[in-house]
């Protein structure tokens, strides 16, 4: 005869339908929970309130969660030290900190503080990813008077930290402020970092171009190419997010530095796989925490301040329910 509760690995609480011989039980297995799924969107949604149980147990109640997306409201330094205590492991962390340059929400410190503030919540985020885990950092240029008018961030940073540093992806976004005394900056860069450079989650078939096969091309009789399409290479052609009353982009917000959503979008599909755990230390504006959820992957993130959690939480809901309204996701 079984017990009220039984207690099992992967477990989670489960009121809805079960079969008989767990009907009176509070705790099952995930796997038996999943044969009762219709859809992928269900095993999502059941898989994520144990995940968002397991975080919240380590890390206290969090400033927003839902289906699989769960925000904090703090300092990443201070919750990832946490962490650290912890048995959360991350899959996969994408970001973009604060360049250092004097945007509106930013303090100018030194360029040795920066780096070294960098290489602090860097460190703690190796030590809290999973050994066939990445790390993608977008970074862009800082300005030194009288020395440099733009140097690379990643100049100061890519070989002081234990991660591999797998690649710098150029991303092209084709538009911005003109120049007179100097090319027209167009670029940011993204370093891809990896744990364990042997093994890794890279799905390229996820992000071929499939505009650019060559079906004409051939060699030794056989097609050159994959069917599928084209490598996308280490140069990345995705528009900016833009602001102005006559050319603002539909995905703009309030915050001052948003990604598109198309960029992080190939950076979550290749990097991690449905049901991982993706993390972004400076959640901003939540375009990761939305293009992970749209990939059926599950969101962590901090934000330290407020605004951008409220902002975040007010375009995560609207998200929701335009995925309601299209039954669809947004890409």
């Amino acid at each position: 005869m079984f017990q009220k509760k039984v207690l099992f690995l992967n477990e989670l609480k489960y009121r809805g339908k079960m079969t008989k011989i767990y009907k009176g039980t509070h705790m099952v297995p995930l796997n038996i929970l999943q044969n009762h799924c219709n859809n992928k969107q269900e095993i999502f949604i059941l898989k994520s309130k144990y995940m968002i149980e397991k975080i919240k147990e380590s890390m206290g109640e969090p400033y927003y969660e839902k289906e699989g997306f769960v925000l904090y409201n703090e300092n990443c330094i201070d919750f990832l030290a946490r962490m650290d205590k912890a048995s959360i492991e991350l899959d996969l962390t994408v970001t973009s900190p604060p360049y250092n340059i004097g945007k509106e929400y930013e303090e100018i410190i030194s360029i040795d503080a920066y780096v070294k503030w960098c290489i602090q919540w860097i460190d703690l985020i190796y030590k809290n990813t999973k050994d066939n885990g990445s790390f993608w950092l977008n970074v862009g240029y800082l300005e030194i008077s009288d020395i440099a008018k733009a140097i690379p961030i990643p100049y100061l940073l890519w070989d002081k930290v234990d991660f591999f540093l797998m690649q710098e992806i150029v991303w092209n976004y084709a538009a911005g402020v003109s120049a007179k005394k100097f090319f027209s900056p167009r670029n940011e860069k993204f370093l891809f970092y990896v744990k364990n450079q042997n093994t890794y989650t890279f799905n390229l078939d996820d992000v071929r171009d499939p505009n650019v096969k060559y079906p004409n091309q051939k060699k030794n009789g056989k097609l050159k190419c994959n069917p599928l399409g084209k490598n996308p290479t280490d140069v990345w052609q995705f528009p900016k997010v833009t602001s102005g009353s006559s050319r603002s982009s539909k995905e703009r917000t309030a915050h001052p530095a948003q990604f598109p959503l198309s960029v992080i979008d190939r950076v979550i599909k290749v990097s991690s796989n449905e049901f991982d755990l993706v993390f972004d230390p400076f959640s901003g504006s939540g375009t990761t925490g939305i293009a992970a959820h749209g990939n059926y992957r599950f969101y962590l993130g901090t934000e330290i301040k407020q605004e951008y959690c409220d902002l975040t939480i007010e375009r995560f809901e609207r998200y929701l329910f335009e995925k309601k309204k299209s039954n669809d996701t947004l890409f």
